[in-house]
């Protein structure tokens, strides 16, 4: 297990619009292990609701999928930055080629001075689906990926390839490894079959969904006899949380808790999540999450009808809720867990915009009661 690495906080460098790009220098300091950035087409937060009848960021930003490129930005941050590792949360391998992640993932190594962490995942339905893209069997082509990926970082001259998704045929990639060394892998992973994955082939990982210390422990334990078994020293291998929290005294928690978009994180979850903690899902008994989310579906009717039956209830139970002290005592239960470098996705900030500008400063005093319990 490898527990002797150090606990460290993440920053998050959004890439929609507005970007904010000019905050790369504040999470350049050293305070933070890593800088991620995230790469969607398309956000969860339902189109229906994002109006300025249910929210007032609405009048702020015109809609919730500003995007930009995620490894773009990444490019540009790492000109910008002179020491923090930057990592993409997560790179899809639907919607590129892994010969392009390969490139792309030099190039910004390169940049960087050899900072760059790739963060890949299997994809979500609303970044694929209506663009074209084929999400038939996304575990088998997100393994074939990094396989090709490695495949044409540790290569010297052509290289033939035969696959179920990707054929190469006298390919190369001379491009060589900043300092000799590959970007490292991390992923997003949650299930059986990518968590093995994770264990053969990436350096980092963080769960696509993992709301108990015990089922962290348990995907890691996982992750780590996989890597095991193939004579991985997994000693290095880095195990990472995005923990979505609402951090507030307990007037403001109540207050966010009536916001149709702090409601809409439960639209985010799997019904199989929500059984686990005794809840049937809102959405109905096969509702597969953020992996089915399509905003485009998700009416007003519909969202309105979600919110009225929501139980806000689930929301404390599976979530850390509350006071700086109070999340940090729950985020100190993952990191006894394992977790060794951790990010906070305030959404009580999508409360409204007082809750908005509050949340970072919030989300900063969490941190520093959470590094004062692990040095406890």
């Amino acid at each position: 297990m490898p527990l002797n690495m150090p606990v460290q906080p993440a920053a998050f460098l959004r890439t929609t619009l507005p970007l904010g790009i000019d905050m790369v220098g504040e999470y350049d300091s050293g305070r933070y292990h890593s800088i991620w950035l995230p790469d969607h087409m398309v956000s969860f937060w339902p189109d229906s609701i994002w109006t300025p009848e249910f929210t007032e960021l609405a009048t702020i930003s015109p809609s919730p999928h500003r995007h930009l490129d995620g490894m773009a930005v990444s490019a540009a941050a790492a000109v910008l930055t002179k020491n923090t590792p930057l990592a993409t949360t997560v790179i899809d391998t639907v919607r590129r080629h892994p010969s392009l992640l390969a490139q792309s993932a030099l190039t910004i190594s390169h940049l960087s001075k050899g900072r760059f962490i790739l963060g890949l995942g299997s994809g979500e339905l609303e970044n694929t689906v209506p663009y074209g893209f084929d999400f038939k069997k996304p575990v088998s082509r997100f393994e074939e990926s990094i396989k090709v990926i490695k495949l044409l970082w540790h290569s010297d001259g052509p290289v033939d390839f035969e696959g179920e998704f990707y054929r190469l045929e006298h390919a190369r990639l001379d491009t060589e490894l900043y300092d000799g060394k590959a970007p490292e892998i991390w992923t997003g992973a949650a299930g059986p079959r990518m968590l093995g994955i994770t264990g053969r082939e990436a350096d980092g990982w963080w769960p696509a969904g993992s709301y108990t210390p015990e089922d962290f422990a348990a995907k890691l334990k996982a992750i780590l006899d996989a890597g095991d078994a193939v004579g991985r020293d997994m000693s290095h291998f880095t195990p990472a949380l995005t923990q979505i929290c609402l951090i507030g005294e307990e007037d403001e928690i109540d207050e966010m808790l009536t916001q149709p978009m702090v409601k809409s994180i439960i639209a985010m979850l799997n019904a199989k999540d929500l059984a686990q903690f005794g809840y049937e899902h809102p959405m109905g008994p096969d509702w597969h999450g953020i992996m089915d989310f399509d905003p485009h579906i998700l009416t007003r009717e519909r969202m309105i009808r979600f919110c009225k039956d929501l139980d806000t209830q689930m929301i404390r139970d599976i979530f850390p809720v509350g006071t700086p002290k109070q999340v940090a005592a729950k985020i100190k239960g993952f990191i006894d867990a394992g977790v060794r470098v951790y990010k906070l996705m305030e959404y009580g900030g999508m409360g409204g915009l007082r809750f908005s500008a509050s949340s970072a400063a919030k989300v900063r005093e969490t941190e520093d009661e959470i590094q004062r319990l692990v040095a406890a």
